[in-house]
């Protein structure tokens, strides 16, 4: 690595915030334009790239390290629902001219303490500076034993559908930061608003998943679209029993307020969560594991033969929606 003086800002900037992360040493200390992995024994490499833009993913005045956090935890999802563990990641940030040095200290620290807790150092990357608002991509890389990652095609009819955590919150979250407001208890705007800030990457459900799972997805662009996906690539029909979705307390309190906003509930997204399918004969056996991993799940339907999901009101009723997920186009 160059000496001090011979160092140009960006490696100074580099080397101050983003080389403490490098902590694999095939990570060359980030003193090279590439890194090396080799993969653990028997086991198959698991991709995923993600990206968020500031104005789109985030609001500009959001603290730096809850920015560094979403934007590693969204591509932390997908292994999960991959039924795959994380092993590190790259790190592209497109950063505008008023970007200091103490928003990139909020943002390393948030990453550090992200990449420790899930285990998921960071290889390398690359900064530059953009005109535009900023811009955070990840590049993600896990590993499942081999022939074991779990796609979205796999769904069979007879299968049970299950999810992880609650529904909606990230979505209503979002809604308030925009002045939506149901008169809800303090702690039950922050547990909204928290929840779209920061999502719960749910891997410590990765090995249930893996080992019990026939389909699987994260759930980013909204429950009833994402769950429509992998249904189509399954090539299934499903039902979904609405009244069984899990909500949280500020959830149901601010459909209570507002019957139209389940609408946004299961169609909105930042939900984070896992939606999976699973044999009738390893059903038990998934909640079992998944009471031992610490991630509530909840039945909410099961797979039929046939095309599409039907989601059902309490009445019987097929619900339709004015759009199934959010859409960036």
């Amino acid at each position: 690595m160059p000496g001090r003086d011979d160092m140009s800002a960006e490696d100074r900037l580099i080397a101050r915030f983003f080389q403490p992360l490098a902590t694999h040493p095939g990570a060359l200390g980030l003193s090279d334009d590439a890194a090396f992995l080799t993969p653990p024994p028997d086991c198959d490499l698991v991709l995923k790239t993600d990206a968020i833009v500031g104005g789109v993913h985030f609001f500009p005045e959001d603290a730096a390290h809850s920015v560094a956090g979403k934007a590693l935890r969204v591509n932390l999802s997908d292994l999960a629902a991959k039924g795959a563990r994380p092993l590190g990641f790259l790190l592209s940030l497109a950063l505008p001219k008023d970007v200091g040095d103490e928003w990139l200290e909020g943002f390393a620290q948030g990453l550090r303490g992200d990449s420790v807790l899930f285990s998921c150092p960071l290889f390398g990357g690359d900064t530059d500076r953009t005109p535009g608002p900023i811009t955070v991509s990840i590049a993600m890389f896990g590993a499942v034993p081999e022939g074991t990652m779990v796609r979205r095609a796999g769904a069979k009819a007879g299968d049970h559908v299950f999810v992880s955590g609650t529904i909606g919150d990230a979505t209503l979250g979002l809604m308030m930061r925009k002045g939506k407001d149901w008169n809800l208890a303090e702690e039950q705007r922050q547990h909204l608003v928290s929840r779209y800030l920061l999502p719960q990457p749910r891997n410590a459900l990765a090995e249930a998943v893996r080992t019990h799972a026939s389909a699987a997805m994260d759930i980013s662009d909204g429950l009833v679209g994402d769950f429509s996906k992998l249904c189509r690539a399954s090539g299934v029909a499903a039902t979904i029993d609405v009244p069984r979705i899990p909500l949280s307390d500020a959830a149901k309190a601010a459909a209570a307020a507002e019957p139209e906003a389940i609408d946004s509930v299961l169609t909105g997204g930042d939900d984070y969560e896992i939606v999976c399918t699973v044999p009738p004969a390893k059903a038990d056996s998934f909640r079992t594991a998944a009471r031992g991993s610490g991630v509530a799940v909840t039945e909410i339907g099961e797979i039929k033969a046939g095309e599409g999901a039907r989601f059902l009101a309490g009445d019987g009723r097929a619900l339709t929606f004015k759009r199934t997920s959010f859409s960036h186009f």
